[in-house]
């Protein structure tokens, strides 16, 4: 079997033996409609950008987009355009090109340069709080490089047949990898959390759209931060020994109404 470049596998034995929920009973206790799954992506597009900083809640966004009020400011743009990435997924399979356009999609023209919209950085970034650098990202030019071994062990991921275990498993990796290499300028976070659930529902279907994953990431923000944080604080010399917290959070999200 064709190994895996960038994505750690070794973590699954213990990720399994300390998971708590039965992952397939919660999983299908999910009910969906047609008709739910706008107000589930508008749910996810509003929490993530809420874990960003952004101001408004549900109601306040829903109330906004109903009456045409106040739907020319940046909050209210930032998720629209999230909207449309969460869409765009909904309906193209999970692959580099439409990675980059989902990029495109949730990237506000009137805040991102063109230039780096749906386009991978060329330029070092890194994650701070104030004067305090808390993560210096992939060096500009090995981008492409560590991207490349991204992208292709999710194309291996996908053509594999996974229990559900190692579904959430690998999901809840794809998002913590992705954003440690931090191939953006920006909207990083929001494409790691995207792609986790859009793997998700490649392998699951549908109804793992309405996993709350972003809604609990955003109730536990500071718990969220703080487990993709204690993997290092340099791309070089990660150890993801200590990802194991990170991991579990996301089966916490079936049970989040």
């Amino acid at each position: 079997m064709e190994r895996l470049k960038i994505i750690p596998s070794k973590y699954f034995s213990q990720y399994n033996k300390s998971q708590p929920i039965t992952l397939i009973k919660h999983f299908n206790k999910i009910k969906t409609s047609s008709f739910d799954y706008g107000y589930a992506v508008t749910e996810s597009a509003v929490a993530s950008s809420q874990i960003e900083g952004n101001i408004l809640d549900i109601d306040t966004y829903v109330k906004f987009n109903t009456t045409g009020m106040n739907t020319n400011t940046k909050p209210f743009r930032e998720i629209k355009y999230l909207e449309a990435a969460y869409k765009f997924a909904k309906t193209h399979v999970l692959n580099a090109k439409n990675i980059l356009h989902a990029h495109f999609l949730l990237s506000d023209p009137d805040v991102f340069e063109e230039k780096y919209r749906g386009k991978y950085r060329d330029l070092n970034v890194f994650v701070g709080q104030g004067k305090m650098v808390l993560y210096v990202a992939t060096a500009h030019d090995i981008v492409f490089l560590e991207m490349d071994k991204f992208i292709s062990d999710i194309l291996l991921l996908r053509k594999r047949q996974l229990t559900i275990q190692q579904t959430f498993y690998f999901a809840s990796l794809i998002h913590l990898v992705f954003v440690k290499i931090h191939p953006f300028a920006d909207g990083n976070g929001r494409v790691g959390r995207l792609l986790e659930k859009w793997f998700l529902a490649e392998k699951l279907g549908d109804k793992a759209w309405f996993i709350n994953s972003e809604k609990l990431y955003s109730k536990r923000r500071k718990s969220y931060c703080l487990n993709i944080s204690d993997l290092g604080k340099n791309y070089i010399g990660l150890d993801y020994d200590y990802c194991i917290p990170f991991l579990k959070m996301l089966p916490m999200a079936l049970r989040v109404k």
